[in-house]
Order: C-alpha cells, then structure tokens, then sequence
C-alpha cells in the first residue's frame, strides 16, 4: 500500500499558538514580517504631461514636427513649437569650430581669405617662447569655446608674413569676406590686465566679430552687452580673491 504524506500550509506569516510560545521562550527566532508587495505606481502617460514651453524645448526637431495634431487646440504652443523649429534648422545650418585651429602659410586662403561671408575669422600670429603670445592664446582658448561660430585659427607670424617684427608680437588679424577689418598689435591693445573678456571687448568695439552661434548673427550691442557682464564678472571675482590673498597673508 502507498505511503502518501500530505503537507498542509498555512497563510504566510501566520503563526500557531505553540510556535508563539516558543519564541517567548526563546527557543525559536523571533517570526518574520508577512510579505508585503510594494505599492503599484502606472508608469507616467506622455499625454498627461505640462504641455508648455520647457515640455517643447525638450522635443527633438523629428519630435516637433509630429506634435502638430497634438497642439491644434493651442495656438500658443502650435506658434512656440514653429519657432522652435526655426530656431533649430538655423542653428544647424551654422559653422561650428570651438578651438583655436593651428594653420600653416598654405592654409591661409584656404581657412581665412576664403571662409564664408557670414563667418568671422580671429587669426593670432604668434611665435613659441613668447609669453605674451601663450597668455594671449589662452584668452583665445577660451572665446573660442564661447563663441564657436567665430572662427579662430593661429600661424606663426613669419610663415604668414616674411620678415615680421618679433616685437610686434602677438598679433591679432580681423578678417570677415576675405578682408582685414582689424588690426591689434600686442597684448597691450587689450588693456592692463588681457583676460578674455577685456579681449572680447576690443573685438567686438566695431562689429560683431563673436557669435555664440545659438540665434543666428548675433548684433554687436548684444554681444557687447554679455561680454560687459562677464567682464564685470571676473572683476569682482579677481578683486575678492585679492581681499582673500591679504587677509590670509596678515
């Protein structure tokens, strides 16, 4: 005859009396919490989301161009999302380069004379062990970044005009269609202390020679402006860390 063995359970987590007193006794662990499964949270509809101006700016342009049935009802948002687009079909039509681009004598018409009508071309001559040419450069590195849709590039004075005067080093070149428009010779044409908005400054004084490239040409008043601030900016900043250096050398 077959041995069967049945097995009976109780709810989980449940306890009998016996077991009960036994972990009063000690002589079992103390009983473990019931399981508790973690509270159901629906995962977020998209179309339940703030339909407004950030919600846009987070659209693709393929994103925007398929929320046109979405927002018939929203005039507002339909007109945000056109200019959206706008605003980013323009922005990628526009050179980009963020760096100082080094170029040879060779190079010269190819990257400067023949660099499009609506770019601006910043050209530094330079030559190594000059540390006016590397402090200068440096402000350069960094307008370059601010202002990728200027182009900036450097070449070594001799190699882009023979027999140029060593102390006229550094050299600033202003080219916009193939011709010169400035001229700064030396680090001092940027004032006592050359910083990179003290640079952006001179640069600017005549035309809209920086473009951050995110609206397109960029006026010079609004240039001017921001580098103002930024000027400003870095002035209080050099005056407090001058503050500090006293007071912890007293």
């Amino acid at each position: 005859m077959a041995d069967y063995h049945h097995v009976y359970k109780d709810v989980e987590g449940a306890s009998t009396q016996w077991d009960d007193i036994q972990r009063k006794l000690g002589n079992l662990p103390p009983k473990p919490p019931p399981f508790k499964p973690p509270a159901f949270a629906p995962a977020e509809d998209e179309d339940s989301k703030t339909k407004d101006k950030a919600w846009i700016d987070e659209k693709t342009e393929e994103e925007l161009e398929d929320l046109e049935d979405d927002l018939d009802d929203d005039r507002f948002l339909q007109e945000y999302r056109k200019k959206r687009l706008s605003e980013m079909r323009e922005s990628a039509k526009i050179v980009r380069f963020g760096s100082v681009i080094p170029i040879s004598g060779s190079d010269f018409v190819r990257e400067v004379s023949q660099a499009p009508p609506e770019v601006w071309v910043v050209v530094l001559l330079f030559k190594d062990g000059y540390p006016e040419c590397r402090l200068l450069l440096q402000c350069l590195e960094q307008l370059a970044t601010r202002y990728p849709a200027t182009k900036f590039v450097k070449i070594v004075s001799t190699e882009c005009i023979p027999n140029y005067p060593d102390c006229n080093l550094p050299t600033l070149l202003v080219y916009n269609c193939g011709a010169v428009k400035a001229t700064h010779v030396g680090v001092g044409s940027f004032g006592r202390r050359s910083t990179p908005e003290s640079v952006a400054l001179v640069l600017c004084q005549r035309d809209p020679v920086l473009n951050d490239g995110h609206t397109g040409e960029q006026s010079r008043e609004a240039v001017l402006d921001e580098v103002r601030k930024k000027l400003v900016e870095r002035v209080v900043r050099d005056h407090v860390d001058d503050d500090d250096d006293g007071s912890s050398s007293e």
